[in-house]
């Protein structure tokens, strides 16, 4: 293959990942002009059109389906390879892309690499915070953080933080004006914080279990938030009671700004898990990150 041809099938499979000329641009680092021209002159070689463009998006023709599918993984095979050529050198290098959401980047993914990073000042971490459950191959990560129970089964799941459990708090005003809650069901009476999830939209229901018995509750208050730092916010202003996990709320408990109830009735959730595809070839760079978050045991 020509090294026009190469580049040409770099560029294509570009565009059709990031949906548009102007993003593929930036991320190949070549003018948006020149990049239409790569591509109007792949398919004129071709004979045949591979994206249909509108003023707002682009999008792959049947043939240019056809054509990513056989192309991108092996594109993908190739800069694996060229990645692992990094263990001839003295110190693992390379760049690695992790998704996560932000209590797990914040509390978990942070205190690692903070320790992690400064022995190894040829790999680049990019952390991109990520509160949906999003196709990681798809969007070209490395690997995802999510709770156990929530990685999909054609994954390779390890473990990086013990099990996590939620509390539920309020500040010591918001007490003095409510009843604490005993039971799940006396948060009908309360101003609780909401949490939206980001993928369906869909509000949580908290969860709650008590020798075996399992209760899911649909609260109801004034706000509602898609991420848990805003959620302790508002429950230390006052403003309700927060569901979120315990080490979030720990300092805060313990300082007296917040209260901690129906404790016997807050469950535990399968810890936090780095995820990568399977089919995924480890560099040596992303070995080393993996042996560094594994949780050990104690």
């Amino acid at each position: 293959m020509s090294q026009e041809n190469f580049n040409s099938l770099i560029a294509f499979v570009a565009i059709c990942r990031e949906g548009s000329f102007t993003r593929a641009a930036a991320q190949l680092g070549v003018s948006q002009s020149a990049l239409s021209h790569t591509i109007r002159a792949l398919e004129s070689r071709l004979g045949i059109r591979l994206l249909t463009r509108t003023t707002r998006s682009v999008s792959p023709t049947e043939a240019g389906e056809r054509l990513l599918a056989s192309v991108a993984p092996r594109l993908d095979e190739i800069e694996a390879e060229v990645a692992a050529l990094s263990e001839l050198r003295d110190k693992p290098a390379g760049n690695i892309r992790i998704s996560a959401a932000g209590h797990a980047a914040t509390n978990v993914v942070w205190p690692l690499l903070e320790k992690f990073l400064p022995n190894y000042p040829d790999i680049k971490v990019e952390v991109i915070i990520n509160y949906g459950l999003i196709d990681i191959v798809a969007e070209r990560f490395d690997a995802g953080v999510r709770l156990g129970d929530q990685v999909a089964k054609d994954m390779i799941a390890v473990r990086i933080a013990p099990d996590l459990r939620m509390a539920v708090v309020a500040s010591p005003s918001y007490f003095s004006k409510y009843p604490v809650p005993k039971i799940p069901q006396d948060l009908a009476h309360h101003n609780c914080i909401g949490f939206r999830f980001a993928t369906h939209g869909g509000l949580y229901a908290w969860e709650f279990e008590k020798e075996n018995h399992a209760v899911n509750v649909r609260v109801e208050g004034q706000l509602t938030f898609n991420t848990s730092p805003q959620m302790v916010a508002a429950a230390l202003a006052g403003l309700g009671i927060a569901y979120v996990p315990e080490d979030m709320v720990e300092q805060d408990v313990q300082a007296g700004r917040l209260v901690r109830v129906m404790t016997e009735w807050c469950p535990y959730f399968p810890g936090y898990h780095l995820y990568f595809a399977s089919r995924r070839q480890l560099s040596p760079a992303f070995s080393v990150l993996l042996d560094a978050l594994r949780l050990k045991s104690t």
